[in-house]
């Protein structure tokens, strides 16, 4: 078993993600899904779709939950996915340092693979100076 990934995103943000990341990573060895949040989303009824994505990425160990911006539509969508049963660690601020940096963890637990990828997304971050 392994943690699932479930990249929640405005609209246009996870696809490109876990399309960028399977250029670099043809296989990438933890199950992954992007699910898009429209701006103008009921987030209500936009709740059992999102639970069906976080189911077929679940294999048991939990999911990982990445969301473009904290307090975001997306972001309030993974709050409320994570009260409903299944296991979930999330962390803001998704972008593909991130992602690629879980994706060498795969043996990782969910909270090992949450602190994981809030580093790889810091650390990718850098000041370009050249004086």
């Amino acid at each position: 078993m392994s943690v699932g990934i479930l990249l929640v995103t405005h609209s246009g943000i996870g696809p490109a993600l876990l399309a960028s990341a399977q250029r670099v990573l043809p296989r990438l060895p933890l199950r992954t899904e992007a699910f898009e949040v429209p701006f103008d989303a009921d987030l209500d009824a936009l709740l059992p779709a999102a639970s069906g994505a976080m189911r077929r990425v679940d294999e048991g160990d939990g999911v990982l939950v990445l969301v473009d911006m904290y307090g975001a539509s997306p972001s309030n969508l993974a709050a409320r996915l994570s009260r409903i049963g299944t296991p979930v660690k999330r962390v803001a601020g998704a972008n593909l340092p991130m992602l690629l940096r879980i994706m060498n963890y795969p043996e990782q637990s969910l909270p090992e693979l949450q602190s994981t990828a809030s580093v790889g997304g810091r650390n990718a971050v850098q000041l370009d100076d050249p004086t």
